[in-house]
């Protein structure tokens, strides 16, 4: 209503949301990217929280107090989107990193609504090697956070389209297409895209990247050289401190930032009335980080050597992401690359700039919006595409005929075109099967980590009386935004059946008023419960760098990083001797109590890691498909149902306390052994090829099911 002109008219919006910096830029009415600042004056804002009792604090302020209150920060939650077990209890409520992602947005609105008025639609960036859910919920903060629309964009396409379109090529004629290698290492990820471009189209070939590499990890190494220092001459160590190692963390900030311009800085600790400095080198920082960048290397040469690509065919290095100023970084990259690098993209801006320019590009094809920008640039803006490619395999879980296990199959390979969509035939396992629940899947950011859960889509209502391996085909599909869309069709009786995807991402639910009061920036007054994710929704769980802070859906106070089942009690275990020892040497100001997660009454099921990684099969519901609890009752509908023998002897006695596992479980972690009446589907293909093989060394082609009784 104050800015009627602006209410009016539609703005190209683009938000960098960082792991530890953000920032805002839209176009002017030229079509130039404009970063706007917020209500500091400052360009990026740090991706910090703080909740200071009945106000919420974002920004440059909650980051002072990250060290004198450090139980009331939140910061890099962007590294655990996508992680249902991942949370904060801050004054008796429960944060999860999508909640920490709206408040950081709405922190970045707020600034820009004194120059553009209401803002209603905005270009988010991600990186590349996100996953479906973790899309989706960067998508879901930004509605949260008073956006109406939100669109998607690969940050190292966001960082292309800014190199592209930025002014110095602009107007200019490219006579060939040309070929930039987009190597983007920000504060926590890092991505990295082979990118091809001419004067009308940005085309991405393949990209790759690590969403557990970033800055912090170089911050972490020096924060270890320090704290390793500072014991071996007090005897004392920062570590057990949570205010002292806060304050190790921020000097570690500066001087890595320092060694970016210096060839040496220095650290200071302070640690129980002890204060002691510490210089370090760039030769130094160097070495403490070598295996980071030995990542780096092999990430980036492994991207080019899957694709058949030398550095003959990279016409040059863009490089961009805050933690890339880093000398051993460039250092690494001439080498290997053996040209100069690009340095022309602002490291901190140019992600944002990118998403700014997709903005204008999503807004100069809709013909019902009106746009701010000019005809010139909107004309300029419509002529430019960009294609982007998936950075994972998609596909679904089927029964593998030969073993009975779950297995995945992927559809559509990692590094498509998009959009894209593959289309094939799998066939029902029993007579007159009702339904079929689709696991949907993506393989993981590297070959050693398991796949990825999306979620379940559930095919209600088969036409009746259907024989064993009736055909269903399956419509798998890649959206311009690596969005991931299902549908299925009963090819006997031509019709489709309808296809949902049951996502269940532990956001907030709140009533009206309390959602409100959250997109208002104030704290709400009840604490929300986390919600029960079912197993097929529940993201398969990936590395994590061993410093980094982890929390279980239910942590205990006794024992707050216990990877026990969810909603299984907790065993009664006496302190080890030497835990007690050590608490006993513990300095007075470890004395600070933490707030612990509210109690949850319902008994969730089993999380994805239980099933992935059970050393026996675990019993599933013959109606939905879903795991069992301890009891024998479902997970999902509720239903108590019979488990096969070979699993039901003594399972709740088992599901009450920690199995101890003899090996650890490698090839198995993949799949997951079946009942014989699931609403499962096999692959045709390989399950005549099953029957051929059986048949030609006379064992019997099919065996009889038995039914049991209910």
């Amino acid at each position: 209503m104050n800015a009627p002109r602006s209410s009016r008219t539609i703005h190209a919006v683009g938000i960098d949301l960082g792991t530890t910096y953000s920032c805002l830029s839209y176009l002017n009415s030229q079509g130039q990217p404009i970063t706007l600042p917020n209500d500091e004056g400052e360009l990026a804002t740090p991706s910090v929280v703080l909740f200071d009792d009945d106000a919420v604090v974002v920004g440059t302020e909650a980051l002072r107090n990250s060290i004198s209150h450090p139980e009331r920060v939140i910061q890099n939650a962007k590294r655990y989107m996508g992680d249902p077990r991942k949370f904060w209890v801050v004054g008796g409520r429960t944060w999860r990193p999508p909640d920490v992602a709206t408040l950081v947005i709405q922190k970045l609105l707020q600034g820009a609504r004194p120059i553009l008025g209401n803002i209603e639609h905005a270009v988010i960036t991600v990186p590349a090697q996100f996953s479906d859910v973790q899309r989706q919920q960067t998508a879901e903060a930004g509605r949260r956070a008073g956006l109406k629309r939100v669109d998607i964009i690969n940050e190292p396409v966001a960082a292309a389209l800014c190199h592209v379109l930025s002014e110095g090529i602009w107007f200019a004629e490219i006579a060939n297409e040309q070929s930039v290698m987009v190597f983007d290492l920000g504060g926590g990820t890092f991505d990295l895209s082979l990118v091809k471009y001419n004067k009308d189209r940005v085309r991405v070939v393949a990209s790759g990247g690590d969403l557990n590499l970033g800055g912090i990890d170089w911050n972490r190494a020096i924060e270890e050289f320090a704290c390793d220092r500072f014991f071996q001459e007090a005897s004392l160590d920062p570590r057990l401190d949570r205010e002292s190692m806060q304050a190790v963390a921020t000097e570690a900030e500066q001087t890595k930032r320092s060694l970016s311009v210096r060839p040496r800085a220095s650290l200071v600790i302070n640690h129980a009335g002890r204060r002691k400095s510490y210089l370090l080198t760039v030769e130094q920082f160097e070495k403490l980080t070598r295996t980071l960048v030995e990542r780096l290397e092999q990430i980036t040469v492994r991207t080019l050597k899957q694709n058949r690509m030398g550095w003959a065919h990279v016409d040059s290095v863009l490089i961009t992401g805050g933690a890339s100023r880093m000398p051993m970084v460039r250092k690494m990259l001439k080498r290997i690359s053996g040209t100069t690098l690009n340095t022309s993209l602002s490291p901190d801006q140019s992600i944002s700039h990118g998403a700014a320019y997709y903005a204008g590009m999503l807004l100069s094809g809709e013909k019902f919006a009106k746009s701010f920008l000019s005809k010139d640039a909107t004309a300029r803006l419509a002529r430019f595409k960009q294609q982007s490619v998936n950075a994972r395999d998609l596909g679904i879980l089927v029964r593998d005929v030969k073993t009975n296990y779950r297995v995945p199959h992927y559809l559509i390979p990692a590094n498509t075109q998009l959009p894209c969509d593959a289309r094939q035939t799998f066939g029902t396992v029993i007579p007159n099967q009702k339904r079929v629940q689709l696991h949907i899947v993506e393989s993981g950011t590297s070959p050693e980590e398991p796949f990825v859960r999306l979620g379940a889509c559930v095919i209600e209502e088969l036409a009746p009386n259907l024989p064993e391996g009736s055909p269903i085909e399956v419509t798998i599909r890649y959206d311009d935004q690596a969005r991931v869309h299902v549908s299925a069709k009963d090819v006997n009786s031509g019709t489709i059946a309808k296809a949902t995807i049951v996502r269940q991402e532990s956001l907030l639910k709140l009533p009206p008023e309390e959602q409100q009061k959250l997109e208002a920036g104030m704290p709400i007054s009840r604490p929300p419960e986390p919600a029960a994710e079912s197993a097929a929704d529940v993201a398969a769980p990936r590395k994590k760098p061993a410093a980094a802070p982890q929390s279980r859906l239910i942590p205990t106070p006794d024992s707050p990083r216990a990877k026990r089942p969810a909603g299984t009690p907790a065993p009664r275990k006496a302190p080890a001797p030497e835990k007690k020892a050590a608490a006993e040497k513990r300095p007075e100001t470890r004395k600070r109590t933490v707030p612990q997660p509210p109690k949850v009454r319902a008994v969730p099921p089993p999380p994805a890691s239980l099933l992935e990684s059970a050393e026996q099969p675990i019993p599933l519901c013959n109606d939905c498909g879903e795991p069992l609890d301890y009891k024998g009752r479902c997970t999902s509908c509720g239903k108590a149902a019979a488990v096969p023998r070979s699993s039901a002897s003594g399972q709740g006695q088992q599901a009450a306390r920690p199995r101890k596992r003899k090996k650890p479980v490698t090839e198995p972690a993949r799949k997951v052994q079946l009942p014989s009446d699931d609403s499962e589907i096999v692959d045709l293909e390989a399950k005549k090829a099953a029957r051929r093989a059986r048949a030609a060394s006379g064992k019997p082609t099919s065996r009889p099911t038995k039914r049991r009784k209910q």
